[in-house]
């Protein structure tokens, strides 16, 4: 916790949003996730978010939470860096060293798996960072927190 500038702490923070209560909002450039809360409040945690042309953006919905959760890279995490992914192409179990921390959030939209994920991470100095594959990284007490906060179906936008 040392090494995480005190801004990507968890807080609850002021904040106008025209999304109703419970909406996920990810602001990529400021690198913080909002759980809206009634009143103009939400919580705000610290993310690292997607590389250049890696990240998500848009609407989608959480149809799947898991702890966790099993991981598999993708082919074209395998394609751009072999020599560190290669290894996991059959995947990986749930745990300590698992890169998608402590659980996970499973965004679709339009009713299919974008494979991106709001997730916990084994790399919390990432946290403010872009350095990611695409999914948004949460310190692991933080994406347990949310992940009790929220229910299947909640919206998740992606600015």
């Amino acid at each position: 916790m040392s090494h995480i500038d005190p801004q990507f702490l968890r807080q609850t923070v002021a904040y106008r949003s025209p999304y109703p209560a419970g909406t996920i909002v990810v602001d990529p450039h400021k690198r913080f996730l909002y759980l809206v809360q009634k009143d103009g409040q939400a919580t705000r945690y610290g993310v690292g978010v997607g590389r250049e042309g890696l990240a998500f953006s848009g609407t989608g919905i959480v149809q799947d939470k898991r702890e966790w959760p099993h991981w598999t890279p993708t082919s074209a995490m395998i394609a751009r860096q072999p020599e560190r992914y290669a290894k996991w192409a059959k995947g990986m179990e749930g745990g300590a060293g698992n890169p998608l921390g402590a659980r996970a959030l499973y965004l679709f939209k339009d009713g299919k798996d974008t494979r991106y994920r709001i997730h916990g991470t084994t790399e919390p100095d990432s946290i403010g960072k872009a350095v990611s594959s695409g999914c948004i990284r949460m310190m692991n007490q933080d994406v347990i927190d949310l992940y009790s906060r929220i229910p299947l179906g909640t919206k998740v936008v992606v600015l």
